[in-house]
């Protein structure tokens, strides 16, 4: 199994050697900004309607696979879970907001 730093190759080190800059960039941000950003477009998603709504929790699910996927290696079986889980229930809650369900 391939593990960080070892500069391998394939869509992994693909994804980690461009996500590096904007890791860093998040990184180097006051925690409050991205806290800031997580609520309003949690508010978006739940407290707006239709497309626009969905579209909010749509930006939230893809933060938090393109994290599950970096993280992915150092997780155990229940924090795979978590993650899975959390990304099925943003992904069904923005489904349902965007046809109008929720």
């Amino acid at each position: 199994m391939e593990t960080r730093g070892e500069g391998g190759t394939g869509l992994r080190a693909a994804v980690e050697r461009r996500s590096a800059a904007p890791v860093v960039f998040l990184h180097r941000m006051p925690r409050w900004v991205l806290l800031v950003a997580v609520f309003v477009l949690l508010v978006i998603g739940m407290a707006g309607s239709g497309w626009v709504a969905a579209a909010g929790l749509l930006v939230l699910a893809v933060a938090l696979a393109w994290f599950a996927y970096l993280n992915w290696p150092a997780l155990d079986g229940s924090g795979r879970i978590l993650r899975i889980v959390a990304l099925a229930i943003l992904v069904g809650f923005a489904l349902g907001r965007g046809i109008g369900r929720f």
